[in-house]
């Protein structure tokens, strides 16, 4: 014992003591100034603030930190004009950076940073050259204003961005002269520019381990050789190739050299994204009862980037009105048909209908393709063939007919998932024949959405709808009841029963020629994950093919809460109805995603 407890006692000693938490990481800002903004910033950037949040408590990690912070301050209070401030930072009342570093603090407490900024700078001189015409430089970016840094950094970049905007893909910053003088609070900026040549696209590069064929991921890629270079063409490379959902990722570079001609080539590096994928999704309405969706896709089937996607939905389970729905449809899609924008598909469908007033079969098959005209425009157009049999008050029919549905969508949300600004329009008509003696004509469509945040982060946001619809041609008896209008559900009137507005004939009721759908909602934030909604949603259905105001109203309102995820919000809404007499009781939705 005599000799094993001086070993235990030195055991003891040499044992690291458990790390304390930060106590505190305290700001203050010297001299003259009283500026919130500029604390605000100086928090913001502080790398020992980011560690207090996330509760670092090994001293190590926080003295390292320390120093680090040095030059994030000075940066922060360079960025915003500043050029002759002084930044001290005190652990436990010692300067940082005189401790040495072979003898970092065994513990840290407190955390002091004291900045003195200084006054702010102005611009003396502003000096870059050569522009190309037509680039727009800060406006900040000139002599008296405040000499912020980024202001520079953003002008640099606008006058090497305005070259590559006309093709010169090399241009770049040749010299640059900042002089501040700290006397009279001034800066000086003179930077020179240096354009190179005006460069031509060269031959796209391919690496990485594809099973895409190469000379498809070029033709979906689309990149116009031995054009004049050009940014936003190079953005829609990357962009298509991700747009084809063959692949995990996609990398664009370009070369570093120029080949003879002034021609550069690009490069791409792609993963392929997992070859199968399924999913499944669950809605549930007290009325329209329990709605089940499922599908199962393939990528790159045939080596050549081309989709196949089967899905399934089993709808009306336990609906207090109507049967069982079943639909089963197959779609294969294929990128770069018709040019590197356009999509082709060939799609077949069975659906089986039993809704309120009509049961109907139909098998359907079409081919089609998707014109992509912008980032936020879209358009599609299809030949279909279907084939229905129906029965409803009219009794049992069959229809044969041919169509072509065409459609427009233009999308300026900022957000797909939960939009807070912006708007969504997406206007179709279909004109179609019969092939066996039924009535032709065409169906038109309508559906327009807005979105206005009521505050700068969004909390408080309203959003309106607005739905039309009219078929043409053949009259009530002789149209097809899947061509026609009904209201009511959580898709047009929340608060009245599924497709409980129709129009009132001899004997029962059928669908409409003429529809129209109001909807309003105000979203507030409570929490992060949290929001609470109010809403208001009312439809018409007409006999005619365009409103007259012959037809009836019904109307439903009620609110709602969302809760956010990844994959948008999750959605209750409890409504009732307002007006008309097609319900009387509250209605819950249950969903993922916004209402519209």
């Amino acid at each position: 014992m005599r000799h094993i407890s001086p070993l235990l006692f030195c055991a003891v000693l040499a044992a690291p003591a458990p790390a304390l938490a930060l106590n505190d990481v305290t700001f203050t800002l010297g001299g003259e100034v009283e500026n919130d903004t500029l604390l605000k910033r100086l928090r913001g950037a502080s790398l020992l603030r980011t560690a207090q949040r996330e509760e670092v408590s090994d001293p190590q990690d926080l003295f390292s930190t320390a120093l680090a912070d040095y030059q994030r301050m000075v940066e922060t209070l360079y960025a915003l004009g500043y050029y002759s401030g002084t930044v001290s930072i005190r652990i436990d009342g010692r300067e940082a950076a005189l401790i040495p570093a072979l003898n970092p603090p065994k513990q840290i407490n407190d955390i002091e940073i004291l900045i003195d900024p200084g006054k702010p700078f102005r611009f003396e001189t502003t000096e870059i050259a050569p522009l190309a015409a037509g680039t727009q430089l800060p406006e900040g970016f000139r002599r008296g204003e405040r000499a912020r840094a980024e202001v520079v950094i953003d002008a640099a970049r606008n006058a090497v961005d305005g070259w590559r905007d006309i093709g010169h893909a090399k241009a770049k910053i040749a010299a640059q002269r900042l002089v501040a003088d700290h006397a009279a609070q001034t800066l000086a900026a003179e930077i020179a520019i240096a354009p190179g040549p005006q460069v031509r696209f060269g031959d796209l590069v391919l690496s990485g381990d594809s099973k895409v064929r190469a000379e498809r991921i070029r033709r979906i890629a689309g990149l116009p050789s031995d054009t004049i270079y050009s940014p936003a063409e190079l953005k829609k490379v990357a962009t298509r190739l991700r747009r084809s959902g063959a692949f995990r990722s996609v990398a664009v570079t370009e070369d570093e050299r120029l080949k003879p001609g002034n021609r550069m080539d690009i490069g791409v590096a792609v993963v392929d994204d997992k070859p199968r994928r399924f999913g499944a999704g669950v809605e549930l309405s007290t009325y329209e009862g329990l709605t089940l969706s499922g599908f199962w896709m393939h990528r790159n089937l045939l080596g050549g980037a081309e989709r196949l996607r089967i899905d399934a939905e089993i709808a009306g389970i336990e609906g207090q009105n109507s049967g069982i729905d079943y639909t089963l449809g197959a779609r294969i899609e294929r990128p770069a048909v018709y040019g590197a924008d356009t999509k082709g598909y060939i799609r077949f469908d069975l659906e089986s209908l039993d809704e309120p007033d009509y049961q109907s079969d139909e098998v359907s098959a079409a081919i089609g393709a998707t014109r992509i005209f912008s980032d936020h425009l879209q358009g599609s157009i299809e030949i279909e063939l279907s084939y229905s049999e129906t029965d409803d008050v009219y009794g049992q029919r069959d229809f044969t007919l041919a169509a072509l549905p065409m459609s427009l969508e233009w999308d300026r949300r900022d957000d797909t998932l939960n939009p807070k600004t912006g708007h969504y329009l997406d206007a179709g008509v279909t004109p179609f024949v019969g092939l066996n003696g039924e009535a032709s004509g065409a169906q038109a469509t309508f559906d327009g959405r807005i979105y206005r945040r009521l505050d700068p982060a969004g909390r408080l946001v309203v959003a309106g709808r607005l739905q039309l619809g009219s078929v043409v041609g053949p009259a009530l008896s002789e149209a097809s009841p899947n061509y026609l209008f009904y209201s009511g559900g959580g898709g047009t009137v929340r608060g009245q029963p599924y497709q409980s507005l129709g129009v009132d004939v001899g004997g029962g009721s059928i669908g409409g020629r003429s529809f129209v759908g109001l909807s309003a909602e105000i979203r507030a934030k409570l929490t992060e994950k949290i929001s609470v909604v109010g809403f208001g949603d009312t439809g018409y259905v007409g006999a005619e093919s365009f409103y007259d105001g012959s037809g009836n109203w019904h109307s439903g309102a009620g609110i709602g809460l969302r809760y956010d995820t990844t994959v948008g919000p999750l959605r209750l809404d409890v409504a009732a109805p307002v007006s008309g007499d097609t319900g009387d009781g509250v209605q819950i939705y249950i969903g993922i995603g916004q209402a519209f």
